[in-house]
């Protein structure tokens, strides 16, 4: 994010790195097949303003991700997704062949003038 004119303190670089943890912690937890890692991958669109975050796994495309939280209330985990939904333009996921899946986000790299 740095090389892309985005310091690491800045709101673009510290939401990229949420979404990018939400994404592998589930590409981890989820997507794990025995003999098979995950993947990373950055884009910028610097006229969209947007970086893309995919992250692939090896887990089966019909296992796609939701953002309802399945976890009860005062649980410790199960509402990543909700953040990632919150913090992204737009995410959702692919079919990645031969096996496994994509999960990408769409995170802006400025702040709406909107506001």
């Amino acid at each position: 994010m740095e090389e892309w004119g985005h310091p690491p303190a800045s709101d673009a670089s510290c939401t990229v790195a949420l979404v990018v943890g939400e994404l592998a912690a589930n590409a981890v937890r989820h997507g794990r097949v025995p003999g098979r890692a995950f993947g990373l991958r950055l884009f910028l669109d610097e006229r969209a303003g947007l970086v893309r975050v995919e992250v692939a796994d090896a887990a089966s495309a019909k296992r796609l991700p939701a953002s309802t939280p399945t976890a009860p209330p005062e649980g410790e985990s199960g509402r990543g997704l909700l953040l990632v939904e919150a913090l992204a333009v737009r995410w959702g996921s692919t079919p990645r062949h031969p096996v496994g899946k994509t999960v990408w986000a769409e995170v802006p790299t400025r702040t709406p003038t909107h506001l």
